[in-house]
């Protein structure tokens, strides 16, 4: 994945990482409640406590998905080397990696329903939400702006000329304050109980779906109409016979949906600067740039002028179709909250997820707007949305209602400390403590010595003993710490 693997300045959660956002107010709504309970006969006490631990009670199902999400940014970023078709697309299509970024934004929009569910105070409730964002943006720029050289370059720092302002969290971050404040602002017409309408909870909650076609509208008015001129770069890469070669781009269009030219690189050329975008985008897989293709390999002699150009797969364009992810999540967690059988809450969120999905996968196919993660498409949105959506609703059947808890207790164990797992796996900060303690040579240190002796060499198979290694000493490693420290009452959240 983009965001670590090449760069290691992140990039594809929240990892609430702010995925961490809990029912504060559910939990402090159960409390208050306790306390008014008073004596009135043993049969009341019991009753009223019921009610309480009902209201508390902790949906496992979302923890779970949030962990499967983790999990799956970890597996792309270090087994995606090795095994380039799970890594994102190199441009239009969709992979596993690309499910990671709409899966993190999904969940933090259903958080953000069961966190702001019952708001005291606009102001104090904006705040929070204010305060938590700069939060997601300090540590995205940490992780993800070039700072971080985890986990192999031992060195740290970041040339202020080249920084780069986006990346995961930073989207993260601008998705969870944006959808979060219409929820807050829009919390004196929030509504008590659904009318037993199909579209009811749709109508409840117009002002959320308004603000998501807002912003589907800027992203599609902006990508279809703006007009992108030629424009061109100065390729660095110290020791590359073309380090310091200005290449040039032809454009003059509108509408294009290419990586050479489209409005979305345009958008992020012209307001952040070239100097500050992800300088190894994955399109440099491509046909037009490599034999290797779809994996990677030699450029060309005859790749295209674009191909070693940079590009921002987080940029500000595609963030605000990312908009439309959170608002999805959202909705589900508005279902979660007002519709109380399991069967109303399945059969909303299937209907919608299958829903999102053919229409996501008939934009693809009718090569109307492609399935693109880079430029973050409609229909892409739609996909990722309503495999999201899916994949939900199978964790609520198997967690939440048929009670098979115990499978998935190690995803909840990930999920409930993501930003953790995020920092210290998906990032590489522990890794990289640990590689600086080697002995002669950086290359010789523990973490290198368990790749080499205790899967490499064993099966030796460079891409299967890397896989193993991710599965067993990341995953299965992160999931017993993790599990560790819930047992223990121990998390990290933003």
């Amino acid at each position: 994945m983009e965001e670590r693997k090449k760069m290691k300045d992140g990039g594809e959660k929240d990892a609430e990482v702010a995925l961490q956002i809990t029912e504060e107010s559910e939990n402090a709504a159960a409390k208050k409640d306790n306390g008014l309970i008073k004596d009135g006969g043993q049969e009341l006490q019991e009753a009223n406590k019921a009610v309480i631990s009902s209201r508390s009670k902790r949906v496992a199902s979302l923890d779970a998905f949030r962990g499967l999400t983790i999990v799956m940014m970890i597996l792309v970023d270090d087994a995606g080397g090795a095994y380039e078709r799970i890594d994102h697309s190199p441009w239009n299509g969709c992979t596993l990696a690309d499910f990671v970024m709409p899966f993190f934004l999904f969940i933090v929009g259903v958080a953000i329903a069961l966190a702001l569910k019952r708001i005291p105070r606009v102001s104090a409730a904006i705040r929070k939400i204010v305060i938590r964002t700069l939060k997601l943006l300090f540590w995205g720029i940490i992780l993800q702006g070039g700072y971080s050289h985890a986990p192999d370059d031992l060195s740290y720092g970041v040339d202020m000329k080249h920084i780069r302002w986006c990346g995961i969290l930073q989207r993260i971050a601008l998705v969870y304050l944006l959808v979060a404040v219409v929820e807050v602002l829009t919390t004196k017409i929030r509504p008590t109980a659904i009318a037993n309408s199909p579209f009811a909870i749709f109508n409840a909650y117009h002002w959320q779906w308004i603000f998501g076609f807002i912003a589907f509208v800027i992203y599609m008015i902006t990508t279809f109409a703006v007009y992108v001129p030629d424009w061109s770069y100065v390729f660095h890469s110290e020791g590359d016979i073309n380090d310091g070669k200005r290449f040039t781009v032809k454009c003059g269009v509108r509408g294009h949906l290419g990586p050479a030219c489209n409005a979305v690189g345009y958008v992020d050329r012209s307001v952040w600067g070239i100097n500050h975008l992800y300088s190894q985008p994955v399109w440099i897989r491509l046909k037009a740039c490599t034999l290797s293709s779809p994996n990677m390999g030699d450029l060309r002699e005859d790749a295209a002028s674009w191909c070693r150009s940079p590009f921002e797969p987080e940029g500000l364009l595609s963030s605000i179709s990312a908009i439309l992810s959170g608002t999805i999540g959202v909705h589900y967690g508005h279902v979660l909250i007002h519709f109380k059988s399991h069967s109303e809450r399945l059969k909303h969120w299937l209907l919608m997820g299958i829903g999102l999905l053919i229409c996501g996968f008939t934009l693809h196919f009718t090569s109307a707007i492609p399935l693109n993660k880079q430029l973050y498409s409609f229909s892409y949105v739609c996909v990722t949305a309503g495999t999201a959506g899916i994949v939900l609703s199978a964790f609520y059947a198997m967690i939440d209602i048929w009670g098979l808890r115990t499978p998935f207790l190690w995803l909840e164990w990930i999920g409930m400390n993501a930003m953790l797992v995020f920092v210290m796996a998906a990032q590489g900060i522990f890794p990289a403590f640990v590689n600086g303690w080697y002995y002669e040579s950086p290359n010789n240190s523990l973490v290198h010595w368990i790749q080499r002796h205790v899967f490499i060499k064993v099966w030796h198979s460079v891409r299967l003993g890397t896989l193993l290694y991710v599965i067993f000493a990341e995953i299965v490693f992160w999931a017993v710490v993790a599990g560790i420290l819930h047992k223990l009452g121990i998390y990290w959240k933003l």
